[in-house]
């Protein structure tokens, strides 16, 4: 199933990431944004297969994530 996104903001200069984004139909929210550092990713406890660290500056979750 294709999820339906909607862009919640960027603190990107150029637009591209990072990014929050909205599932339109849960209310999941993604994030678009550069992957952790190897040394930060081994830190992780019981990654499953597909998983990782994304880095997410504080001012994007705090100007856009959803309140509720």
């Amino acid at each position: 199933m294709v999820r339906q996104l909607r862009m919640l903001g960027t603190t990107s200069d150029d637009g591209k990431c990072p990014t929050l984004y909205e599932d339109l139909d849960t209310g999941d929210v993604l994030v678009q944004g550069p992957e952790a550092s190897a040394e930060d990713i081994a830190q992780m406890t019981n990654p499953l297969s597909g998983e990782t660290l994304v880095v997410i500056p504080r001012e994007l979750l705090t100007r856009f994530a959803p309140k509720e």
